[in-house]
């Protein structure tokens, strides 16, 4: 599967799906992305595409933005090959290795992460069923029995979102500290 600049124009919970379909496809995906944060939650492998040429990107995007403001804020006159070459081969397929084990050792924080989203996203939306179903006219005084359970189910509900959200926290808090 191709994808090009998949996030445009989608809301954060859009944003969360397409990251969930993307890690859960079995296939190939190649991905084109300006999205950080995409690219963070779904690449295992990254291509730099420059000066006509494609090539394996032996680094993170930390590296990479490192090597383009490298690039902008030098003499102006570098571009990716030449800094390449200054690597040795062997010392780029390190560091790709490296890059890939550190992408694939954050893949399952990352997993928790969008595990979290998708609960809080579909807890949310339990959450406003419910209040529609107890906004609804007469209903306490008509099914005073199914006016409790609904209650008892919104109240379950939004104990598992906030655990939901904490959840989110701290696999959030702990990818920041792994990345870091």
């Amino acid at each position: 599967m191709i994808l090009d600049e998949p996030t445009n124009h989608l809301d954060i919970d859009g944003r969360s799906a397409l990251i969930e379909a993307i890690n859960g496809y079995p296939g190939a995906v190649i991905l084109v992305s300006h999205d950080r944060h995409l690219i963070d939650a779904c690449a295992d492998r990254l291509w730099l595409v420059a000066g006509g040429h494609v090539a394996p990107f032996e680094g993170d995007l930390d590296d990479y933005r490192r090597q383009v403001l490298g690039e902008r804020g030098g003499s102006g006159k570098g571009d990716g090959r030449r800094r390449e070459a200054a690597v040795p081969r062997a010392g780029r397929a390190q560091a790709r290795r490296a890059a890939a084990e550190k992408r694939i050792e954050l893949a399952p924080l990352r997993r928790r992460i969008a595990d979290a989203e998708a609960a809080i996203v579909r807890l949310g939306d339990e959450i406003r069923r419910i209040d529609s179903a107890l906004a609804e006219p007469g209903l306490f005084g008509r099914d005073p029995a199914g006016a409790a359970a609904l209650a008892r189910a919104r109240a379950d509900s939004v104990d598992a979102l906030a655990q939901a959200e904490e959840d989110w926290l701290a696999a959030s808090a702990a990818l920041e500290a792994a990345m870091a």
